[in-house]
């Protein structure tokens, strides 16, 4: 592809609608693992958290070719952060204890790099075939999503500590992701039809409603033993 001819700067076009879209998903997962974190820990996990994003998108962007040979990789991926989603509810039980996963550093950067990894497999496959095989296109996308990850994540972490309801969005738009990767996988194609709509569904209500029954459970649990 020519460098600055129409294509080039249609396809750079497409790649920063793409970074938009799916890079949003990034600063909510960062947002919502970061926000039980002490405040002087906020920001480093916001920081450290985009450069794990930013490196898993990488290599996975090196193996673009080889991970759309991988049988499975959307449906493997999407069950994965079905559970990222569910553990994003879960870990927010009111538990302020500083051994709990959602209030230390290093806890909240474990929920988001394997996020971060689940959550690249879309974002890669969409960037690198809106890019047409342009490396320069895909560094590009890759630099895009830089300010993108960090300002949305500084921007849904002040959301959540006005209204926590947020978590709940949050949580929901994940499972959302999850599932339009399940749908989206070949193996699957012809599977669900006009019953991906159901799917979807499904699959977010399923992880509010589990999330509701473990907070729910966690308070019963939390008024007995007081």
């Amino acid at each position: 592809m020519e460098l600055f001819s129409a294509a080039w700067w249609s396809a750079l076009l497409a790649i920063v609608l793409i970074d938009l879209v799916l890079a949003g998903d990034n600063a909510i997962v960062i947002a919502l693992a970061a926000r039980s974190l002490p405040p002087h820990l906020k920001s480093k996990a916001i920081v450290w958290g985009t450069v794990g994003a930013i490196a898993v998108r990488s290599v996975m962007t090196i193996g673009v070719v080889w991970l759309l040979k991988i049988p499975g990789l959307m449906l493997v991926g999407g069950l994965g952060l079905v559970w990222v989603a569910y553990k994003l509810l879960a870990d927010d039980d009111g538990d302020a204890h500083s051994g709990s996963s959602a209030n230390t550093f290093w806890g909240a950067m474990k929920t988001i790099i394997v996020a971060d990894a689940l959550m690249g497999i879309d974002n890669v496959l969409g960037v690198a075939g809106a890019a047409h095989g342009a490396f320069d296109l895909v560094i590009i996308g890759l630099l895009i999503s830089v300010p993108i990850v960090v300002f949305g994540s500084s921007v849904v972490l002040k959301l959540v500590e006005r209204f926590p309801i947020i978590i709940q969005a949050g949580a929901a738009v994940l499972a959302f992701t999850a599932a339009k990767m399940i749908v989206s996988e070949p193996w699957l194609s012809g599977v669900f039809g006009a019953a991906r709509w159901a799917v979807y569904a499904l699959v977010v209500l399923g992880v509010l409603g589990a999330g509701w029954w473990r907070k729910r459970r966690a308070a019963a649990a939390a008024s007995i033993s007081g």
